[in-house]
């Protein structure tokens, strides 16, 4: 494969595979998985799209917003000292996200993938005060963490599911390497810390 192409491959992982959707992607899992499936669709649709916009939407506009309106690319807002205000945004989102569940009185299960997502996010800005490490990766740990919560909550052996999640952090973690945004030891790093927060979160 041409480095071009390489290039191009490696971007449109990061892009499809963005850290906002560890959340999203939780309580999808949950849905369907769980005995939560029994719940009703509007009432599934209404947390999902509520999550969506929290967690995905607002903080991807206003992170866009904030990149252009500074003329950087998005490999440029990627330096370490531009990524503080991306991460103000997202953190501020995830909170808010976090709030409303509260308030309406969601289950608790629901509320602590949010939380787990928030915990990420708040750990990942303390590091990259002096390290940059990748919330990409990070994101996926937590999917992983989740999923071995579950596993135990829930008795199934998610090893099928778990050995997928690797791969994908290997894929996501490859990318962010191809495009110089980190080192090995910074995907490393990220994933256990990903998944560390998850578990214990919602375990």
């Amino acid at each position: 494969m041409k480095e071009k192409n390489l290039i191009y491959l490696a971007r449109f992982i990061s892009m499809l595979l963005t850290p906002f959707y560890l959340p999203l992607v939780g309580l999808l899992a949950l849905f369907i998985f769980s005995y939560m499936s029994q719940l009703p669709l509007w009432y599934k649709l209404f947390v999902i799209l509520l999550v969506y916009f929290f967690t995905v939407l607002l903080p991807t506009v206003l992170i866009r917003f904030y990149r252009n309106y500074h003329g950087w690319t998005p490999i440029e807002l990627g330096q370490r000292e531009r990524r503080i205000v991306p991460y103000i945004i997202s953190i501020v989102c995830y909170y808010l996200c976090f709030y409303l569940m509260s308030s309406f009185r969601l289950p608790t299960f629901m509320s602590r993938i949010v939380m787990a997502a928030l915990l990420i996010q708040v750990i990942c800005a303390l590091i990259n005060v002096w390290w940059k490490i990748s919330t990409h990766t990070a994101a996926v740990g937590g999917l992983a963490g989740g999923l071995i919560a579950f596993a135990a909550q829930y008795s199934f052996n998610p090893i099928w599911w778990l050995s997928f999640l690797i791969i994908v952090a290997g894929l996501v973690g490859s990318s962010r390497m191809i495009l110089r945004q980190h080192s090995l030891s910074q995907v490393v790093a990220a994933f256990f810390v990903g998944l560390f927060c998850a578990f214990f979160v919602t375990i």
